[in-house]
């Protein structure tokens, strides 16, 4: 389960294969174009799989289905670490000023 402003990651597809160009190799006309993205979450609460919407760190909205809470690095960064993401999140507000990160 997810709170509101939880670092999660949502999966969603952007186009199907038909709604994509006829300009692309032939494998890659077969399938969705697919969309990871993480954010905090805008959602009061949601679980794994719950349709939400999130804010990206380039202040974006996106939307799609959860598929992670407190995602880990795949290339071997470790894991999340919410203490981190708040230090990076006050470290650019004092060197860029205001909130909006």
């Amino acid at each position: 389960m997810a709170k509101k402003n939880d670092w999660v990651r949502v999966h969603r597809s952007v186009l199907e294969p038909e709604q994509r160009t006829g300009k692309l190799p032939e494998d890659t006309k077969l399938v969705p174009l697919e969309m990871w993205v993480k954010g905090r979450l805008l959602n009061e609460s949601a679980e794994i799989g719950d349709d939400v919407t999130v804010l990206t760190r380039a202040g974006r909205e996106e939307h799609g289905r959860m598929i992670e809470v407190d995602p880990c690095y795949e290339l071997n960064y470790g894991c999340f670490v919410p203490e981190i993401l708040e230090m990076e999140e006050q470290l650019r507000g004092a060197l860029f000023g205001g909130e909006q990160v």
